[in-house]
């Protein structure tokens, strides 16, 4: 380009100055020079944001990778604490003298590698019946199950208490006794509060909270009453004639034993 420019120059100005000829090459010379100085450090400024915006990226994937790994692990511990849980308390509330071996309730995920991709089923099947879909079973069934589950989860995980409103309304006493007696070995590590029409969690309760309706004020009232004092009044009262018939026993003089008459007949 630049030997073009020469030579056109000299056709062009036959009897121009070579000097001025000689400028304007020397211009256009250092103009090209200045454009291809200024294109060079544009394209080294690109090249070092793309090798910044590269290893940026190259972090980002590692920690959310990090964060996907640990998700993953933490999601499979409690699943797996929770379906362990679930089958033994699910056993323990639906087994009787007719089925010892109780039902079995278990959950399984949609997707095992990616949990988060897909759904999770929870299957339960009652004492001598056969598998089906939750819809399938009747109110008992169903709260049985959803209890076993709730159970499962704060077994994981505790919670410092239960608010459970009507939960037995769909079980009949059998159930409901079954519920009452795991709520009450468990009475150890949380506080639940019921809510019920059944007077077999009445009886079987610590404490009892009533709410009634003042209607000189129309306003409500709330009325306690502490049933472990009864308990404790008459375990005192089996424990004092328990201690009499022992004294009892003491100060009467010695019985003469007696004898069957098969070993008498012996004799």
């Amino acid at each position: 380009m630049l030997l073009f420019f020469c030579y056109f120059c000299s056709l062009a100005f036959p009897l121009a100055d070579h000097s001025l000829i000689t400028n304007l090459v020397i211009f256009s010379t250092t103009q090209a020079s200045d454009a291809f100085d200024t294109m060079t450090e544009k394209v080294k400024e690109t090249v070092d944001d793309f090798n910044t915006a590269k290893e940026d990226g190259r972090k980002a994937n590692e920690a959310f990778n990090k964060v996907r790994k640990a998700r993953s692990h933490k999601f499979n511990t409690a699943f797996k604490k929770i379906d362990a849980s679930l089958k033994v308390i699910y056993t323990d509330m639906t087994k009787s003298s007719k089925h010892p071996l109780g039902g079995n309730a278990y959950l399984s995920l949609d997707d095992s590698d990616e949990p988060y991709r897909g759904g999770m089923k929870f299957n339960a099947m009652p004492p001598m019946k056969r598998f089906r879909d939750m819809e399938q079973l009747s109110g008992g069934e169903k709260t049985v199950a959803a209890l076993s589950l709730l159970f499962a989860i704060h077994s994981f995980r505790p919670a410092p208490f239960f608010i459970m409103d009507e939960v037995d309304a769909a079980l009949d006493n059998v159930n409901v006794l079954k519920v009452c007696n795991y709520i009450r070995q468990r009475s150890a590590d949380f506080q639940c509060i019921v809510i019920s029409l059944k007077d077999m969690f009445y009886e079987r309760s610590e404490s009892l909270v009533g709410i009634c309706r003042d209607v000189s004020t129309s306003s409500s009232h709330s009325m306690t009453l502490d049933l472990t004092r009864f308990d404790r009044a008459k375990g005192g009262a089996v424990a004092k004639r328990s201690g009499e018939d022992d004294n009892k026993e003491a100060e009467s003089p010695p019985k003469r034993p007696r004898r069957s008459a098969a070993a008498t007949g012996a004799e």
